[in-house]
This record gives structure tokens, sequence and C-alpha cells, in this order.
């Protein structure tokens, strides 16, 4: 232990500063500001050092947290992003949009009248640093391998696993049906959490190390899956999940109801520059409109602050449960209701209103009941408690299933779970199809980046082994 830690019992907890909430309602830039040197490690050496870190347990990559809080109090930034970066391929990616709350932060031992430490902020403070220090190096694997490896997929779990494979000396190839990489870190997370030359910032690095990206490739269309098979010796499909989960209820075919990535696709396209025309038309763009967004998770709450800053009319969250039942971030909760989001909470669609185009939305009360087999409450409608939201766009932000991918791919030997998603080792991330594994939201459901990165991480290390011993083989038999 040195001098400089546990200072949670002098110094309070204090995150950096956001910026006013009028000024940020008025742009799409990050809302929270830089901390700056002492101030990141006056709240690193808030840390306990205790002897079961239950932050580091917590975190899905098992980050070295503590270490490296203690590297950052001390000023030893470069060591601390070294025990950063060891563990996790985008530190400066999760330290933004990670639901801390909910993970390290949240399991955090301090006792809650003194706060946990800032976790998140510190980690995204230390790799920003190492970015501007150039201390974040190229990646120059010590051998070059002839093996090729084809990902399908350019969002955090494909380019995980090629960080990882690139850096064995693998001859990495990253192919996407979009036209920029960063899969949902680019298109459907806002600049308010996350900046995009943040992620821009990642592929330089990664091409710069070796990295080859094929973009707007259509697999299974203009190329085969068969014939991208052909191409390398193993393949690994991270393509997450994309379908939006539908309400089966009377009047969701009505015009202005829309899926929340295609509303939040539109806004990230329209804010790099691109030509968006339905957003333009206004079919994807809050503008002027009363704004209803169902769902209770992050995708909601990046959807209701991103038709605020769209100079909505109005914006309403309909969540079936209550706020201490809402499955996105509590941080990102609060931040909503700090710009003005209007909540109503314990509220469910049963029917959407209007002609041609949606009018509003009739709900109904809900009541929680008695817990399930899960350990969570069934959610119950009370008789006779509609009421109507007017509203002239719907966002459903229900969650995402996955597209069939055998159907796309045109390749029926991919094995799927009852739950649609790809069927794989428990081990060893091999998909039915010998060397073609899969890893991140397409083998486990939706679920957060971080849980991404480890899947990409341990599917790479399988490849590897996988590849290794294919190698051996064929040296046997020679």
């Amino acid at each position: 232990m040195t001098e400089h830690m546990q200072q949670f019992v002098r110094l309070p907890q204090q995150p950096p500063q956001k910026r006013g909430v009028a000024e940020r309602r008025e742009d799409f830039g990050e809302i929270y500001r830089e901390f700056d040197q002492a101030g990141a490690s006056a709240q690193a050496s808030r840390c306990s050092q205790c002897g079961i870190p239950f932050c580091q347990i917590h975190c899905p990559l098992g980050n070295n947290i503590p270490d490296w809080l203690k590297l950052s109090a001390e000023g030893r930034l470069e060591e601390a992003y070294e025990i950063s970066a060891a563990t996790n391929t985008f530190p400066e990616i999760c330290g933004r949009i990670c639901p801390q709350d909910r993970l390290c932060e949240g399991n955090c031992v301090i006792e809650k009248g003194f706060e946990s430490v800032t976790i998140g902020a510190v980690e995204r403070f230390i790799t920003d640093t190492a970015f501007e220090q150039g201390w974040v190096r190229p990646i120059r694997p010590r051998r070059e391998r002839a093996q090729s490896i084809g990902i399908i997929g350019a969002g955090p779990a494909g380019l995980a696993a090629a960080e990882a494979l690139r850096r064995q000396g693998y001859q990495v190839h990253v192919y996407d049906r979009h036209d920029r990489m960063g899969g949902l870190l680019i298109y459907g997370i806002p600049g308010f959490k996350l900046e995009k030359p943040i992620v821009e910032r990642r592929r330089l690095w990664l091409e710069d190390g070796g990295i080859r990206f094929h973009l707007n490739q259509d697999i299974g269309g203009t190329l085969s899956f068969e014939a991208l098979r052909g191409r390398h010796d193993a393949v690994l499909i991270a393509t997450g999940v994309y379908k939006a989960r539908e309400i089966a209820a009377p009047g969701s075919g009505l015009r202005g109801i829309v899926p929340a990535l295609d509303y939040l696709i539109a806004s990230n396209r329209k804010g790099l520059g691109d030509d968006v025309p339905d957003y333009d038309s206004g079919l994807l763009n809050a503008a002027g409109k009363r704004v209803v967004v169902i769902g209770g998770g992050d995708t909601a709450m990046d959807c209701v602050r991103t038709a605020i800053r769209q100079d909505a009319a109005s914006v309403t969250c309909l969540y079936r449960r209550d706020r201490a039942n809402m499955p996105g971030s509590m941080r990102e909760v609060a931040n909503a209701i700090d710009e003005g989001i209007e909540f109503t909470w314990l509220a469910a669609p049963e029917a959407f209103l209007g002609d041609d185009h949606v009018t509003g939305v009739r709900a109904v009360r809900m009541h929680l009941g008695l817990a399930d087999a899960s350990g969570r409450q069934i959610v119950e409608p009370v008789a006779g408690s509609s009421f109507t939201v007017e509203a002239d766009l719907v966002i459903k932000a229900l969650g995402f299933d996955p597209e069939d991918l055998p159907g796309a791919f045109n390749e029926p030997g991919l094995a799927l779970t009852r739950w649609g998603t790809l069927k794989v080792g428990s081990k060893d991330f091999m998909t039915a199809l010998p060397g073609v594994f899969a890893a991140g939201d397409i083998v486990r459901g939706a679920s957060l980046v971080v849980w991404a990165i480890k899947d990409g991480r341990d599917a790479a290390a399988a490849m590897h082994q996988y590849l290794e011993q294919s190698a051996s083989f064929a040296t046997a038999a020679e």
C-alpha cells in the first residue's frame, strides 16, 4: 500500500464535469468534459486497493482495475495504459459507453456513503492521454504467418478478434456491409456518448498494424459465403444482431412508427455528412414532432436523447416497468431526465392510433406482480387504465433479434439455437462448419460492447489454437 491510495476518506467522488444542459442539447458532442491529470490522479487515489477487487471480478474482461488506478494515482500513466490495454482492446471506448454503474463501479467495495471510484472516467483519460503522447504503438507481430483469416463484421467483437489475431501474425481481412468500420460504435451509438473521431482513430491504428478492411461487402450476395471461405484458412462470423423486435399491437404498421436502429443510423449518418434521404424527408427526423420512444434499455435512452437534440416538440419514453427495473444504465436515465425527457413508467402500448400516419399511442398502466422463475416481477395490465399519448413519431426500442444468417449466407450448414443465434462449441467457438467460428451478439444475443470484446478475444484464442493444430497435422502428414 502506498500513501497515494485510500483517499476516499478524504476526497469526495468527483466525476468529470458535464456540459450544461442547454449547451449539450444543441449538439451531439460528448457531454462529459475531460479530466486533467491532477483530477484523474486524485480520483484514482480514492481506490481502497481491497484484497478482493469486486470491480475487476464484475468486469467481463477482468480488467486489472486496481493496478492501473494505483499507477494513475502515482502519475505513471504510460504504465497504467499498458496494464489497461493488456486486457481491453478498446479501453477509451469502454470508458465512455460501458454501464459502469452496473459493472465495475456498481460493485466497488467503498461504502456507499463515500461513493465508488470513477473507474470509467479514469480509464478513458488514461487511453486518450496515451494516444496524445504517442504511447499507443502499432501492432508489429514478432513473426508473420502465411495463414489468412476472414472476419465478417467490423463491430466490437470482430475488431477485438482482428487485433488479437494480427498480434499473432495472421493475415487478417475484415469484411463489413457498411461503408465504415465500427458497426454499432459508428452507426448505432450517438456522438454525445461516443464521438466518431474516437472510432476513426482506432481504425487508423488497426490499419497501420496490417489489418485490411473490405467495406460495402454483401456476404451471401455479391460475395458468396462459400467464396469467402475459399479465400481464408479460417472465418469468424461477428455480425451482431440487428433485427428489430416488433410490437404485436393494432396499428403497428402505420407510417411514422420506425425501428430504433433505423432512426439512430440515420442520425449518425447525417452527423457524418452523408446524404440521408429518409432524414431529409422527415421520416427519420424528430424535428418539430411529438416523439414517443417505447423501451427502457440503453438504445431507448439513445433515441430519446437524440430526439431532443433534433428539436422535437416533445419526447416521451414509455416503459412497462418502473425506474428501478430499467435495464439500461441509470446514469443514462439520469442524463435523459436532466435533458428534459418525460418518462412514463409502468405503461405499455396496446394500440397505435391514426388512419394512415400515427397520431398517438394508446397505452395501459401496468402493475408489478409476483416474481417469476427468473426472479423478476411479472408485469400485469391494470384493468380500465388506458390513456393516450399524442405522437407524430414512434420509435420502437424493444431490443434486437438475430437475422437469418443461414438464409442470408445461403449456407444451411450453419446450425442455430432455439433463439436463432449461431450455435457454437462452448469452448472452441466453432460453428457446425469446420474452420468457421462465431462470436459476439450473433452467439450471445444482444448484449454489451464489453461482452462483445471479450467474446472476440476468446474466439481469437480458439482460432489460433485451431490453426496451430491444423498446421501441425499438415506438417506431420508431409
